[in-house]
């Protein structure tokens, strides 16, 4: 099947990705560890100033994996359908950034505070959307 391609740094497309984020509740980020994978479950994603936000603590070893080499991928799955994220995590370190998605999530605020929490944007995203009967959904940003 060819791909439905979405190409821009546009609102509609990080959106899109948001969107997909939030809907599955809970998806599974990938770094890199030395030269092994490791995956776990992450459940926030927050647009602030026109970019796509995650959280972590910064005490955390994905947080020092993310540091190390910013390649991610993230995978989901809504229903039917699944997704896959390639992207680089950047850090945003301005407490501003660190506020919108605690404001966000406030469940964040009783485990999280201004110095142990760390938010990352993703960039270079390529976000895949896959289904058994449909052409898959490609969104670039």
């Amino acid at each position: 099947m060819a791909a439905n391609i979405n190409m821009g740094p546009n609102k509609a497309n990080l959106e899109k990705v948001c969107s997909l984020l939030k809907e599955c509740k809970t998806y599974y980020l990938a770094t890199d560890d030395g030269g092994r994978p490791r995956v776990r479950p992450f459940g926030t994603a927050h647009i602030f100033e026109g970019k796509l936000y995650i959280q972590t603590g910064n005490f955390k070893q994905v947080y020092k994996q993310m540091k190390k080499n910013p390649k991610i991928e993230i995978s989901g799955m809504i229903g039917e359908r699944w997704f896959r994220i390639e992207a680089n995590a950047v850090e945003d370190d301005r407490a501003a950034a660190k506020a919108s998605m605690r404001d966000a999530y406030p469940e964040l605020k009783s485990i999280y505070d201004t110095d142990n929490t760390a938010v990352f944007y993703l960039a270079d995203v390529v976000a895949t959307v896959y289904s058994f009967t449909e052409e898959p959904e490609v969104y670039k940003f």
